[in-house]
């Protein structure tokens, strides 16, 4: 049985907008305190899958994705964070702009929140032997993607890195030259997945200084911007940008810039990323044949 529940985390700025709340999915025993909801970990101790929101996304979009990976043996993290955007407030992982330009890009993760959330589980009195903060992983979708696929290689337990929707092509108002590709900060493997009707993405193509050419980032990232390892490409026929969410929030976001899709991927996706999950943190000889059996493009290195 599945079970989670809720903590937070100072992730620094200006008050009120400094704090993450969590939800941690977590495998559950079978009985627990019908009063107050609370039941114990079942097993363990589970690696860390920590999943990073796109920007107005909220975590419970993805609450479905959380489920199956805790369910697959993974302790699975997933958070809001009120902070300040472009025009506004909203949903936000955080991204320190001056660690994503020119100057600084490599010098520190451009997601603080990811080093903090992570120290905050370390207190979690009913998940003590429960999880293993020496194998974690990292996720996410969109600019969650984007920024642990910058980050993760600050964090020597980062064992594996998955990203759907997402990349590297740096924006030109950092100070990049257009159409640049910033190396992935990983020293693990990857799994970049997207789907063939990605309207965010076509949408965004001014913000990289590409406008009116061919624009496939994702293709771009797996080609340029990774290093050695077994980084995997799977290009799913017929989705689109919030295919890893549900349900999708019309009235945030930027879905109103998706392309429909013409078919629902999510169990797909959800098969994909675990297989890659147990390979790479658990040693699941069983999850690489089904990760060997799919579809997917592979890495020379």
């Amino acid at each position: 049985m599945i079970r989670s529940l809720w903590w937070a985390a100072k992730t620094g700025g200006q008050p009120p907008f400094d704090t993450a709340h969590l939800k941690v999915h977590y495998p559950g025993a079978a009985e627990g305190d019908r009063l107050s909801g609370v039941f114990a970990p079942e097993g363990g101790p589970y690696p860390v899958v920590l999943f990073v929101s796109g920007i107005n996304v909220g975590q419970d979009a993805y609450r479905w994705l959380a489920v199956e990976i805790a369910r697959a043996g993974f302790v699975c993290v997933t958070f809001d964070r009120v902070g300040e955007l472009p025009g506004g407030h909203g949903l936000t992982p955080g991204v320190d702009l001056e660690a994503a330009g020119p100057a600084a890009y490599g010098t520190r993760p451009t997601c603080p929140a990811i080093g903090a959330v992570l120290a905050a589980l370390a207190g979690i009195d009913l998940l003590k032997g429960a999880i293993d903060l020496d194998r974690v992983a990292l996720g996410g979708h969109s600019a969650g993607g984007t920024v642990a696929l910058q980050s993760a290689g600050h964090f020597p337990s980062v064992r594996a890195v998955f990203a759907y929707g997402a990349h590297t092509m740096a924006a030109t108002m950092l100070g990049w030259p257009p159409g640049t590709v910033l190396p992935v900060r990983a020293d693990c493997p990857v799994l970049l997945a997207a789907g063939t009707r990605d309207g965010v993405i076509m949408g965004s193509a001014g913000r990289y200084g590409v406008e009116g050419h061919a624009h496939d980032p994702v293709t771009r990232t797996f080609e340029e911007a990774l290093g050695e390892g077994e980084h995997l490409l799977s290009v799913l026929e017929g989705a689109n940008h919030f295919a890893i969410a549900d349900p999708v929030d019309p009235t945030a976001a930027r879905a109103f810039l998706d392309q429909p899709a013409t078919t629902h991927r999510r169990p797909e996706l959800a098969r994909l990323i675990t297989s890659f999950l147990r390979t790479h943190l658990h040693g699941d000889a069983a999850a690489r044949v089904v990760l060997e059996g799919l579809n997917l493009r592979r890495s020379h290195a």
